[in-house]
């Protein structure tokens, strides 16, 4: 199979799969390749996206499915199960910082503490200070520890 990147007359890109490039030639010239937005049948090749093989192997795509406990529940439950496990993996792969959390932040985007996760506290203030020095931070509600279920 080869894909090919086709664009009709009404400036519709989209791709199309055939045997070879015989066969989407023959195929466009008896009328049999339409574009799929409005059905134009007056198709051309353009030129595909170069990709480069840089010789590491590509790692395929992590399979996304829903937790085995979410099945037949409702989204609201799913999306319970699915804050849950990001609050454990964040919880379990990040340092407290507490208050420090600020500081340490601009420590580590300055380079002067190495980069690692980390969490804490900050004021509404201080999340906007470390924004507009281009710092990433994030802001999420974490209950506190004794209080979660």
């Amino acid at each position: 199979m080869i894909v090919f990147d086709l664009l009709c007359a009404s400036g519709h890109r989209f791709e199309g799969w055939f045997a070879s490039a015989d066969d989407y030639v023959s195929q466009n010239e008896r009328g049999l390749v339409s574009c799929p937005c409005c059905g134009g049948r007056g198709v051309e090749r353009v030129p595909s996206a170069i990709r480069f093989n840089s010789g590491t192997p590509e790692k395929p795509e992590p399979e996304k499915k829903a937790p085995a406990e979410a099945k037949g529940k409702d989204p609201f439950a799913v999306a319970q199960i699915l804050y849950s496990r990001m609050l454990d993996e964040l919880l379990t792969k990040s340092e407290d910082v507490g208050s420090a959390f600020p500081e340490e932040a601009r420590r580590i985007h300055y380079k002067r503490s190495p980069e690692r996760s980390i969490r804490g506290q900050a004021s509404q203030e201080e999340h906007q200070e470390l924004t507009e020095e281009g710092i990433p931070v994030l802001r999420l509600p974490i209950p506190p520890t004794g209080r979660m279920n």
